[in-house]
């Protein structure tokens, strides 16, 4: 039963990454349609995050009451009922009403389901389950592709992936029996004992630490992703075909290096992988960073960035019950998906901010500052909670 579980939860990460690239696929086509500005996917784009900041942060309550296992269908059905409101939106108002249920849903759901693997399961599944969301997110630009060039439209692609989260949801309420049957099942592994507040969140030992480490990476991975191709045209001089294949490069780098972690990272330990990783991010940067005439290491260095950044978000996640202890790793992961949702959100934009008024060749020192604020708050926090690390 437990492998059945499993199989469930490693189906519904898959479904959590579906959603998270549809509108950057859909959205030249939906402009178009509804004649709105290039600038509206950023409204909605920041409604759907602040949903998830929220639902982030009450996520300990929320599995407190519900447990995980109903948290999990209800936060997929919401988003499954998001997705189709989307497809049959013919302005941007109603993409903005849409896109609140859509931030709830996959707020809840990304919180619940990694403090129950952490809790439940070894690292390796952790880095397994991330890799399967990677497989989600690049799924979904494919079957908005396919609809767009079949005739189905983007309506038709948001109401396919509609689908496919519908029938989880069924999989997943009837799997609800599954999770009960596990101890601490009903309520995430945390016990039945009353939410914790905001001020006894901050108050755990390390919990101030974590959250700027956390908050640096999703920093770091958003804006390398983001504009890993205007760096590579527009500073190094890179052709815009080979920019864009290489910037891709960079979340394969993430994937493949999240699968490859799973092998080993129950005998490395969730530091040092986290400390392996912001390793080799810093060579990465420093090989993006070579001056001119290097443009081929540059490129392989957004693929070495891309590695760094795999071990990272699911040994933090999964250290959590060590770092902070089980009744309290709910809380505490809720607050770490809030903070990162803050990076992967701000970040992104301020740094397009900048660069407009200093330049493009701000991208790799960008990144470096978000790489040494996850080194100082990761070691401060590995002596913080005594784990000793060789």
């Amino acid at each position: 039963m437990a492998a059945l579980l499993l199989v469930i939860i490693y189906i519904a990460f898959i479904s959590l990454g579906l959603p998270d690239s549809l509108l950057g696929s859909a959205w030249p086509s939906m402009s178009v349609q509804m004649d709105a500005p290039v600038s509206c996917a950023g409204v909605i784009s920041m409604i759907i995050a602040g949903g998830t900041i929220i639902s982030s942060l009450l996520s300990d309550r929320l599995t407190k009451k519900l447990g995980a296992g109903l948290v999990t269908a209800a936060s997929v059905a919401a988003t499954a009922a998001a997705l189709f409101g989307f497809s049959v939106s013919g302005s941007v108002p109603q993409l903005c009403l849409w896109a609140v249920p859509y931030g709830l849903g996959a707020g809840a759901v990304d919180a619940a389901l990694n403090n129950y693997v952490a809790l439940h399961y070894a690292a390796r599944h952790m880095s397994w389950l991330h890799c399967f969301w990677g497989v989600g997110a690049s799924i979904s630009p494919y079957i908005m592709g396919y609809c767009l060039t079949n005739g189905y439209t983007w309506s038709g692609g948001y109401r396919v992936v509609s689908v496919l989260q519908a029938a989880l949801t069924a999989v997943l309420f009837f799997s609800l029996p599954l999770w009960k049957k596990r101890k601490g099942g009903l309520s995430g592994g945390q016990g039945h004992g009353k939410a914790l507040s905001f001020p006894q969140i901050f108050r755990i030992k390390g919990v101030k630490l974590v959250l700027p480490a956390f908050f640096g990476y999703c920093a770091l991975e958003t804006t390398a992703g983001l504009w890993a191709s205007s760096y590579l045209v527009l500073e190094r001089g890179i052709g815009v075909e080979t920019a864009a294949g290489y910037a891709s490069f960079f979340y394969l780098g993430i994937t493949i290096g999240r699968f490859l972690c799973g092998f080993f990272a129950g005998r490395a330990g969730d530091f040092r992988l986290i400390r392996a990783g912001i390793a080799v991010i810093l060579a990465g940067i420093a090989a993006v960073w070579l001056p001119a005439g290097t443009e081929r290491v540059c490129l392989y260095g957004l693929i070495v960035i891309g590695f760094g950044c795999a071990p990272i978000y699911p040994s933090v996640i999964h250290a959590t019950p060590v770092n902070f202890g089980a009744d309290n790793s709910q809380a505490v992961i809720g607050v770490q998906m809030a903070s990162a949702y803050f990076g992967s959100t701000f970040m992104p934009p301020l740094f397009g901010l900048a660069a407009n008024h200093i330049g493009m060749g701000l991208y790799p020192l960008f990144l470096l500052l978000f790489a040494l604020l996850m080194l100082v708050m990761t070691e401060s926090l590995r002596k913080t909670v005594s784990v000793q690390v060789a």
